[in-house]
C-alpha cells in the first residue's frame, strides 16, 4: 500500500479516505486512487483531525 493507512473504523469497507502521513499528509479517496491526492501540511492535519473530534 505505500505508506497509505486506511482507519480501522472502516470495517474494510471502501467508502473511506486513506492518508499518507510524512512531510507532508497525502488524502485520496479509496474509491478513485488514481484521481489524485489532497496534499496537506502536517499542522493542518492535525488542526483537521482535533477539530473533527471536537
Amino acid at each position: 500500500m505505500n505508506g497509505w493507512r486506511k482507519s480501522s473504523h472502516s470495517g474494510g469497507q471502501s467508502d473511506c479516505v486513506e492518508v499518507k502521513l510524512d512531510r507532508s499528509v497525502g488524502i485520496r479517496d479509496t474509491k478513485a486512487r488514481g484521481h489524485g491526492e489532497l496534499t496537506v501540511s502536517r499542522a493542518a492535519w492535525a488542526a483537521a483531525v482535533t477539530a473533527l473530534r471536537g
